[in-house]
């Protein structure tokens, strides 16, 4: 039997700039995180959003951009989440199936957006999981 190792936590980036906007949805960066496991993605964004995605679900990630027009905070578009603190460091987490997730209704998710402190150690940290096919360069 093999022994469960402890998640790797990876911190959302929140610019000081948005962090005042921010914190009425305990979107802090205490509270702003993903966690990679050996089964499961968790992510948090304060009070906004919490949800746990299968590891063996996730198609894989890269780093993107998200546009200024599509603002900052907790968004949804049509299947993309959008868990947004700043406008850089982007990183997109693609689903093999939609994911039902429950911001303030109900929705169904295939992408995962994020803005991450250190978005490459993030994106190879999904690479090395078994369950997770890295996307070809």
């Amino acid at each position: 039997m093999t022994a469960k190792r402890k998640a790797k936590r990876y911190p959302v980036l929140i610019s000081p700039l948005w962090r005042l906007m921010l914190r009425p949805f305990g979107a802090t960066p205490e509270r702003c995180f993903v966690e990679v496991g050996d089964e499961e993605l968790r992510v948090s964004f304060g009070r906004a959003f919490y949800g746990t995605f299968p590891l063996n679900n996730v198609e894989g990630a890269s780093l993107t951009d998200w546009p200024v027009w599509a603002g900052i905070g907790p968004r949804y578009f049509r299947g993309t989440i959008g868990l947004i603190g700043a406008y850089v460091n982007t990183v997109e987490v693609r689903f093999k199936e939609p994911q039902r997730m429950r911001m303030l209704l109900p929705v169904r998710c295939k992408r995962l957006l994020l803005s991450m402190e250190d978005p490459r150690a993030f994106v190879a940290a999904l690479e090395k999981q078994p369950a997770v096919e890295a996307k070809a360069a």
